[in-house]
């Protein structure tokens, strides 16, 4: 559908929705946003006003079914990716998704083999942008054998907050709208994926620091959601990870990802991505000055379009990747729940 219109449906207008794809998919030639539905009629008019968005329906599955549509972008939280892309699938309509891209493994096998079925129909996850300027660094100097073979990894990606016991439930604390996905946990394993390959054996210790918290209600509920993880990783190259995440580590020293191999080490500085590195024989690290040519931006939406329109495969990121990094967090759980190392990929 090289010359053919792109009528795209919102189902789910959240922040980054709003920032980045409403106005992103506007800004292109040949794309049009038709329609929108949100978790009520009224935020929906919000938003179709603001964005000029000419068709409100009243739930998602208006939306999906109606034949004003032939590309969905989903930007509800996790609960609804599956259920939304699967039925988006169905009706024969490309499929642009919010990450994380489901509730749990299962949930994102089903959605992979159902886009598999519909080859012809493009099926792409938001990716992780955190580490989109670096990646390319990261991934030609470990090629090139700046770091030789790859021995240890470690990645610190907390909140410098102490823990607030007073805050209301957030949609992040509650597993039967977020699965398995902790804390930022998602988007830097698949970042750690793009630079070093995936994991095979998985070992994890999580903690609730606050049980219960009080809905948007006044309701008091179970907090299900860990706010602190720590993670043994063994990776298909061979080499051991120690990931932590956390939102109660007060006064923490700046994240970091640091890469240990035979002959060299490369730090990345996660809040300014500034990238340094050293070898075998040097005392320090030096600052390494990333080639304009090798940084990536955000271009989600151009891909998403691109694709549809056969000029380019989707590469960020892909609903594979989306399996991959939705069993690395299955995983933690499992294994923080049963107190076992868990092996990937996960048996079904």
């Amino acid at each position: 559908m090289r010359n053919e219109t792109i009528r795209v449906g919102i189902v789910g207008a959240g922040a980054n929705t709003r920032l980045r794809h409403i106005p992103g998919l506007k800004a292109m030639k040949g794309v049009e946003v038709v329609s929108v539905a949100n978790r009520s009629r009224e935020s929906g008019e919000r938003v179709a006003r603001k964005f000029g968005i000419p068709t409100v329906y009243d739930t998602w599955r208006e939306l999906v079914e109606a034949d004003d549509t032939n590309a969905l972008c989903i930007g509800t939280w996790p609960y609804l990716h599956c259920p939304v892309t699967l039925a988006a699938l169905e009706n024969g309509k490309h499929v642009l998704c919010e990450a994380r891209m489901a509730m749990n493994a299962s949930e994102a096998r089903a959605m992979l083999e159902a886009a598999r079925r519909r080859p012809h129909l493009v099926a792409q996850l938001v990716p992780a942008p955190h580490t989109l300027k670096a990646d390319r660094a990261i991934q030609a100097l470990i090629a090139e054998g700046y770091v030789g073979d790859l021995l240890a990894v470690e990645l610190r990606a907390t909140q410098d907050i102490f823990v607030d016991r007073q805050s209301p439930l957030h949609w992040r604390h509650d597993s039967d709208l977020s699965g398995f996905n902790i804390l930022t946990m998602g988007i830097w394993y698949e970042a750690l994926m793009r630079w070093v390959g995936p994991a095979t054996r998985v070992m994890a210790m999580t903690k609730v620091s606050v049980p219960r918290r009080k809905d948007s209600s006044g309701v008091m509920r179970a907090v299900t959601v860990p706010d602190h993880a720590d993670v043994l990783v063994t990776l298909a190259c061979g080499a051991i990870a120690h990931l932590r995440f956390s939102a109660v580590t007060g006064l923490a020293p700046g994240n970091e990802a640091w890469l240990f191999g035979s002959e060299g080490t490369l730090r990345l500085d996660l809040a300014t991505l500034a990238l340094s590195a050293g070898r075998r024989g040097e005392n320090t690290l030096r600052e390494i000055a990333v080639p304009k040519e090798q940084q990536v931006g955000w271009r989600v939406e151009e891909e998403f379009v691109n694709a549809i329109r056969g000029l380019e495969r989707v590469t960020r990121t892909t609903f594979e990747d989306g399996v991959r990094y939705m069993e690395f967090t299955e995983a933690v759980t499992r294994s923080a729940q049963s107190g076992r190392a868990i092996s990937l990929p996960l048996t079904r």
